[in-house]
């Protein structure tokens, strides 16, 4: 990796490692950033926007300072000079600083790594991992069965980018330290939303 990540930042799009993203480049600032980067190593960085960054979109909104980069595996330019990309989800990252001498975003980052996975770890994500494909059956923006081949790590990324999830929820779930905590944090938000769905009426109450 370069010095400096690029960054994109958006308002509504979370990348995870090892995930797959389709993503079409139509600004200038940014067919810029990904010319460069085909040019380079190939990598930017999804950071995602704060609320209220619409009224210096743009500008430099602020981003949460947790992102993921991701790798350029495919890039097709038009012929306006936008590009349609895809990128695979590599590491996440902390931004550290940014640097403006861009008309895109770039940043000096560090690693966000995911801390050791003990036995007690497997065993609780073995768990989370049947809770899942109990939930994933019931939704309907999942038409199909986990696969059983897919290993623990990339199946919880896969879902946390694609289900039907808030953009804040999904970058709740990537700032997780910990596989583990990420499977049992998307247990927990399956759960609840299952809940609203049979129940949307239903009120918490003190008593």
């Amino acid at each position: 990796m370069s010095e400096f990540l690029p960054l994109f930042p958006l308002p509504n799009v979370v990348l995870f490692p090892n995930v797959f993203l389709p993503l079409h480049i139509f600004e200038p600032r940014y067919r810029e950033m990904i010319a460069d980067a085909l040019a380079s190593d190939r990598l930017i960085g999804m950071a995602l926007l704060k609320p209220g960054w619409e009224s210096d979109y743009e500008g430099r909104p602020k981003v949460y300072p947790i992102g993921c980069s991701g790798v350029i595996t495919h890039a097709e330019p038009q012929a306006d000079g936008r590009y349609n990309i895809v990128l695979r989800g590599v590491d996440r990252f902390r931004i550290v600083e940014e640097d403006h001498s861009r008309s895109y975003r770039r940043a000096i980052v560090e690693p966000f790594a995911d801390g050791v996975v003990t036995s007690d770890d497997r065993t609780s994500i073995r768990n989370q991992r049947a809770k899942l494909e109990t939930l994933i059956e019931g939704r309907t923006d999942s038409d199909r069965r986990i696969p059983g081949s897919m290993g623990d790590e990339d199946l919880i990324n896969t879902l946390a980018q694609y289900l039907d999830l808030e953009a804040l929820e999904k970058q709740a779930l990537l700032e997780l330290r910990t596989l583990r905590a990420r499977a049992e944090s998307l247990v927990e938000l399956l759960e609840m939303k299952a809940l609203s769905a049979r129940h949307p009426h239903v009120t918490n109450v003190a008593h």
